[in-house]
């Protein structure tokens, strides 16, 4: 099972860990992690290139383990209000698709969310 991890502060989602193999398929055919693979690294372009804005990502692929940070979507670190909800959207849409994935992967994928 997948577990991902988002972290908030404020109402301003600025990342999330992702933790554990899915599980659903066969490793190189496992569609769900396809899936999430994908969604985390448009979050990442998206954020670094399309919004010019610093991401600290981390891949530990012994461990199972992606580490997602833009702290630029927190008022403390960036006075662009634009760049902050723009950020902070991106994290929080991603949130709610992975949700909506729970619904049928319930096996495979939790998501929680924490204040941080």
């Amino acid at each position: 099972m997948t577990h991902i991890k988002f972290f908030r502060r404020n109402g301003f989602y600025f990342g999330f860990e992702e933790t554990g193999h899915t599980g659903y398929g066969e490793s190189g055919d496992d569609v769900l992690c396809a899936a999430l693979s994908a969604m985390t690294m448009l979050i990442i372009n998206t954020i670094e290139i399309s919004y010019a804005s610093d991401v600290e990502y981390e891949v530990n692929e012994g461990a199972t383990m992606i580490s997602v940070k833009a702290m630029g979507a927190l008022p403390e670190y960036s006075d662009d209000e634009k760049k902050q909800y723009a950020i902070s959207g991106l994290f929080q849409g991603y949130f709610f698709q992975l949700n909506d994935l729970v619904e049928e992967y319930y096996d495979f994928l939790e998501v929680e969310e924490v204040e941080a």
